[in-house]
């Protein structure tokens, strides 16, 4: 299972790393158009935080996977191995906890805009499922890595390798 969402991780982080570039694509198109063409374009600013809140949230279970958020490691180096296998092992607790009732209230905002039909309130109006599929697709994965973090920990022999 941790193989599966690592080669699931590392293609997420490439399409993640394409809609930023893309993101940046879309806002330099819209900044030609508007300096040479002297027109507008109504598309462009939602198109890039869509592709914005897809990057954030799809790369959040590789950065997880790694290690890669802000954590202050002098507790770390101070702390005896076992007493900081402990405090990762309830920090993850605790995250999975926190990220459980954010993906649970993203599944019910995604349900709630496809059973509405809602859309945005521009002039392009594009349907707000497509934002609130990408939270909560990014925010699944990431309790699941949580999850096998956690289980990884717990796992007598593992040694908490995650």
């Amino acid at each position: 299972m941790t193989s599966a969402c690592d080669t699931l991780d590392v293609v997420l982080i490439w399409l993640c790393a394409l809609a930023t570039i893309g993101a940046g694509l879309v806002l330099t198109y819209s900044i030609a158009v508007r300096y040479f063409m002297h027109a507008s374009t109504d598309w462009q600013d939602e198109m890039a935080v869509f592709l914005l809140v897809g990057a954030t949230f799809l790369s959040a279970p590789y950065v997880q996977a790694v290690r890669g958020h802000i954590t202050i490691e002098a507790l770390g180096n101070v702390l005896p191995r076992r007493i900081e296998r402990a405090r990762a092992f309830a920090s993850d607790v605790i995250c999975l906890l926190f990220c459980g009732f954010f993906t649970w209230q993203c599944w019910l905002l995604l349900l709630e805009a496809i059973d509405d039909g809602r859309v945005t309130d521009s002039a392009w109006a594009p349907p707000l499922w497509i934002p609130y599929s990408l939270m909560t697709a990014g925010m699944t994965l990431l309790c699941l890595r949580f999850i096998l973090q956690v289980v990884d920990a717990a796992v007598p022999g593992k040694g908490g390798k995650s």
